[in-house]
């Protein structure tokens, strides 16, 4: 363990030093092509950074923040787009949101009704049962279970952890730096529409980052083939097959094998039923259903396609035992300290 947080500093300061020249250097050179040209050995230092670390959950961290959010936020500050357009004031800053679940001020909001706070008794809520998921963990009641129950509170469990690291990380930044933040989970369980989970409520970073640097780009150049309707569906699919590709990429981080691109399937699949689902709704054929029944057969469907296509490699690499391995041993930890 001790050599696995020498790594995780060794690779946190060699972020924060390619942000710096980033910062002092890229964003002198005139945007376009030759300030991107000059940000490709920070990108490709982004993309071999996840590599020296071993541990699922540090790994998979610093991937997101780095390989993903903060190679995708300088490829629009490249081109002189936001989130890190205008330049911040200072290097932390810059630093915090380019790597981070965070927004600057000047990022335009969504619908208000996705930015509400999360309320205190679903925080409350939410912590008490990861909790006795844990407990289930460190008594080995899990083991008991057969791979369907499992795999429904190994779920929960990584919606959960997931919620409250990038809730806390993007807490914890915004007051220091005195930013905004919007929830980057918004209770999706109760998406009414594949359209409203993907887009508003399942981890809204990612679709904030993909819209300008891949749906629109898409969108612009095919509107002049296929037309400006057919181009939004272009642009969209292209969206979800890149988010494929970018978490077989984190897959291969955790494993350290050959893709089998179960994943990029599953999003495929989800770009292609969003798209038909949204020209659905657009033909008004029919009067949309009530939202229990819509919200029912949401969840169904990701969970049903998650456990066909997008959990098969974490099982069968043993990824969920490495996963509550490290979760146990965070609470052993804890007890130590506290006894």
């Amino acid at each position: 363990m001790e050599d696995e947080l020498r790594n995780l500093i060794k690779v946190w300061i060699s972020a924060l030093i390619s942000i710096s020249y980033c910062y002092y250097i890229s964003s002198k050179i005139s945007k376009g092509y030759l300030r991107l040209l000059s940000l490709l050995p920070i990108f490709i230092i982004f993309l071999l950074i996840p590599l020296f670390l071993s541990s699922v959950h540090l790994c998979v961290i610093s991937a997101f923040f780095l390989t993903w959010l903060a190679n995708f936020k300088l490829a629009l500050f490249a081109f002189d787009q936001e989130p890190l357009i205008p330049l911040p004031s200072t290097l932390s800053r810059f630093f915090c949101f380019a790597c981070f679940p965070i927004k600057t001020n000047k990022t335009r909001s969504t619908t208000r009704i996705y930015n509400k706070p999360m309320p205190k008794w679903v925080l409350a809520s939410k912590i008490i049962i990861f909790s006795f998921l844990l407990h289930l963990y460190s008594n080995n009641y899990h083991n008991s279970l057969s791979q369907l129950p499992f795999l429904a509170i190994f779920t929960v469990h990584i919606y959960l952890e997931s919620e409250f690291i990038l809730f806390s990380t993007g807490t914890l930044l915004s007051t220091l730096l005195g930013c905004k933040i919007e929830p980057v989970f918004n209770e999706p369980y109760l998406a009414t529409s594949l359209q409203d989970f993907w887009s508003r409520r399942w981890n809204r970073m990612v679709p904030s980052v993909l819209r300008p640097t891949v749906h629109i780009p898409v969108q612009q150049y095919t509107a002049r083939l296929i037309g400006p309707k057919m181009a939004f569906f272009a642009g969209m699919l292209a969206s979800f097959i890149v988010s494929g590709l970018m978490h077989e990429l984190i897959y291969f981080y955790i494993i350290r094998k050959s893709p089998t691109w179960e994943v990029t399937c599953f999003f495929v699949l989800h770009g292609v039923v969003t798209s038909l689902e949204m020209w659905v709704k657009s033909m008004r054929l029919c009067p949309p259903p009530h939202r229990a029944v819509s919200s029912l057969v949401v969840v169904v469907f990701v969970l049903v396609t998650a456990g066909w296509l997008f959990t098969p490699q974490v099982l069968r690499n043993g990824v969920h035992k490495r996963v509550i391995n490290e979760c146990l041993f965070v609470i052993d930890f804890v007890k130590s300290l506290v006894v």
